[in-house]
């Protein structure tokens, strides 16, 4: 899936000189966590999200710093958070440079840029012009609608334990000769030993997605592996 599946289309955006008020105004109304700031030809100039407004000297929340703090901190800092606290403009509480996508790039990817930033969306761009936007939410949709594995396909009972057998043998996470698989009409009984509860869940939720599977009952005994000094 790619960010063109993914993404919200009709974007609000503002400009750089854009009021904060109307930047919360747009927020609330359309229900979304940030607007884009862009330029006449829709390139994308910053973001402003929830995070940006929240020290805001209207509501008494900007930063105080502790009196030897600001000894030690660079009055850089205290300038630029200043203006975020007390600047009426888009430009002025606006998020740069802005982490972007394009409309191939992969929702893993997305996923992966999103839990790296600490962002919760990003700007989709084509030839440097804003086209979309995919956020979490955008992503969690996609696993709403995705299709279901098809639990009623009927396997051969054999042919179905050899196909859990040869899915466990991919997985690097648990010792896969230690677990084993008996298989009646479609339903899965797991025997053996795992070293965690996390492994024996892992175990559970892979048998439950391969194709064929009915039920899956888990007897996965754990213990735990000790560690011997010498």
């Amino acid at each position: 899936m790619k960010a063109r599946d993914l993404m919200t289309r009709k974007v609000r955006t503002a400009d750089l000189t854009t009021p904060v008020r109307k930047l919360v105004d747009l927020m609330v109304s359309y229900k979304v966590s940030a607007v884009p700031v862009v330029d006449a030809q829709r390139r994308v100039l910053g973001i402003v999200s929830e995070g940006d407004l929240l020290r805001r000297a209207e509501i008494g929340t900007e930063r105080r710093r502790s009196w030897w703090s600001r000894l030690i901190n660079d009055p850089a800092d205290d300038a630029r958070d200043y203006v975020k606290s007390r600047g009426s403009k888009a430009r002025d509480v606006m998020t740069r440079p802005v982490i972007s996508v394009s409309a191939t790039t992969s929702a893993a990817d997305i996923a992966d840029l999103m839990e790296k930033w600490h962002v919760k969306r990003v700007p989709v761009v084509h030839a440097g012009k804003l086209i979309g936007i995919v956020s979490r939410r955008d992503l969690m949709r996609a696993i709403g609608v995705a299709q279901p594995a098809d639990t009623k396909t009927s396997l051969n009972d054999k042919v179905l334990r050899e196909n859990l057998r040869k899915q466990i043998a991919k997985e690097d996470w648990v010792d896969s000769a230690l677990v084993n698989f008996i298989v009646e009409k479609g339903r899965v009984e797991i025997f053996g030993v795992v070293s965690s509860m996390a492994q024996a869940d892992a175990v559970r939720v892979m048998a439950e997605g391969v194709k064929g599977v009915r039920a899956v009952k888990n007897n996965l005994s754990v213990v735990a592996r000790r560690a011997y000094v010498t």
